[in-house]
């Protein structure tokens, strides 16, 4: 049972501190300090969790994680116990611990008067000690069904079913086109948000457990659909969402105008010291991020990481409001300002702002325009200021 009385004798909210700036931008490591994640302040941090009567955490998670009672084994401080009931209803928390926006915090009852628990971050150092502690280990199946399974992609959902479908009993063969594992969180997601050493050791646990994995394979190209179907008796398909949406302009067709997706998958590929031939890179360069999404903030770190001259961010929406509204009430998932690790290491954010054309020179290289200024909706061209030297590219998000 929790200390019914724990949110009372800690108030504060503590969250592990984030790495200088200056520092930080030098490297494509994780953004948090690892070393402020101290055990008597997650110990803290887990006793703020109540003996709630409904916990609306549940409500909150969408993969129905048991939180108080995780929670509660580390107010106790018995982290084993605690990641067997977080690997109950999570694959891999070591993934969510990082990348989830965790609406469980929104929905969590001390939010009605108080700060909420730092669930995100219990969650991740539950399994970070334990794969230190070497209590995550291979769950191999006691008898084998002698069924055949594909999955293809080899993203989160993929890989949550390929493990469980092993576990099982099945031959479970995960096929991806990229050259390494992964899917969006290899390649879509940067480092500073989601160190790959994260991925690699849960594929080293997949392979002890008998799943296999094929890439540099694309289905419906390098082998049929129906080809995969006749090899297999069941296939499933988690291949995502990686088709872009275009923004069919004026100038578009210009030089230096890119998508997201390469754009970061690219940056990824270097930051893991691969040769990348014609890489798309920000270094010297005037940025404007279109969509100020995650996907956009993503684009923001990694073009200041490559030094980017600047880093301008273009959102078609206004600027919400910085508190809960009124509007979304507890215990709902409420939409705020929200400043990323991304955007406090630089850079400038504009709202309400519609891109209408994109201006180039004769050469067909796009060029910097004037700003947009916040709060103002752009209903034609901007009047293009003198050039630098150089292009400058505009990464559609």
């Amino acid at each position: 049972m929790a200390d019914p009385q724990g949110f009372l004798k800690h108030r504060e909210r503590e969250v592990p501190k984030s790495r200088p700036v200056p520092i930080r931008l030098l490297d494509w490591k994780d953004v948090k300090d690892e070393l402020s994640k101290d055990e008597p302040t997650l110990r803290r941090q887990a006793t703020r969790c109540m003996d709630c009567g409904i916990p609306f955490c549940h409500q909150g998670c969408p993969l129905g994680n048991i939180i108080p009672e995780w929670n509660d084994l580390v107010r106790q401080g018995q982290w084993e116990d605690a990641i067997e009931r977080l690997h109950a209803t999570n694959n891999f928390p070591d993934f969510t611990g990082r990348i989830c926006p965790a609406p469980c915090e929104t929905s969590c009852v001390l939010g009605i008067n108080q700060p909420a628990v730092t669930i995100k971050n219990i969650e991740a150092e539950i399994i970070d000690r334990a794969f230190a502690d070497g209590t995550v280990t291979p769950h191999i199946p006691q008898r084998q069904t002698g069924k055949t399974v594909a999955v293809v992609g080899s993203g989160p959902a993929g890989l949550a079913a390929a493990q469980q479908l092993t576990r099982a009993g099945h031959t479970v063969r995960v096929y991806e086109r990229d050259d390494r594992i992964g899917g969006l969180m290899r390649y879509g997601v940067p480092d500073f948000k989601l160190e790959k050493i994260h991925i690699d050791r849960r594929i080293e646990q997949m392979e002890a457990e008998g799943t296999r994995f094929r890439t540099d394979v694309e289905i419906g190209k390098d082998i049929t659909w129906e080809e995969l179907r006749a090899r297999y008796d069941s296939v499933l398909v988690a291949t995502g969402s990686p088709k872009p949406r275009d923004l069919p302009l004026p100038g578009r067709d210009l030089d230096g105008i890119h998508y997201a997706m390469p754009y970061l998958h690219q940056g990824n590929q270097a930051a893991a010291g691969e040769t990348v031939e014609n890489q798309i890179t920000a270094e010297g360069k005037h940025v404007i991020v279109i969509g100020g999404g995650d996907t956009g903030s993503d684009c923001i770190g990694t073009a200041l990481r490559q030094k980017a001259a600047s880093v301008t961010t273009l959102a078609i929406g206004k600027e919400l409001p910085h508190d809960r509204p009124d509007t979304e009430p507890w215990p709902t998932d409420p939409r705020v300002f929200e400043v990323s690790s991304s955007h406090e290491e630089g850079g400038e954010r504009h709202f309400l702002a519609s891109t209408v054309e994109f201006l180039g020179n004769e050469a067909g290289q796009v060029l910097r325009s004037g700003s947009p200024k916040r709060s103002t909706t752009l209903t034609g061209p901007v009047p293009p200021r003198p050039a630098p030297s150089g292009t400058f590219p505009r990464i559609s998000c």
